[in-house]
């Protein structure tokens, strides 16, 4: 992935990807977290796709939030048509 968005001739050290690696981890229990407590305040036992995107946009990523809506929305479309074509 990080190769990608870097010119053909880049290299990235393993220090690199694996300081990246940590803050991906980081970034994904800080967002869990987040989500985790909003479904024990609730009552709730599981985190769901909307509590992910909840607690991106109350953490100040709305960038990150609108795009998973939108993916999750179409996602939930994709998955009812294939229970109905199953059925």
């Amino acid at each position: 992935m990080m190769k990608k968005i870097l010119p053909p001739n880049a290299k990235i050290s393993k220090e690199a990807k694996q300081t990246m690696q940590e803050c991906a981890s980081e970034f994904i229990c800080f967002v869990t977290d987040e989500a985790s407590d909003r479904c024990h305040k609730e009552n709730r036992k599981t985190v769901n796709g909307d509590d992910i995107c909840w607690a991106l946009s109350s953490l100040g990523f709305d960038n990150y939030s609108d795009t998973m809506l939108t993916y999750l929305h179409r996602f939930r479309e994709i998955e009812t048509q294939r229970a109905n074509q199953q059925s």
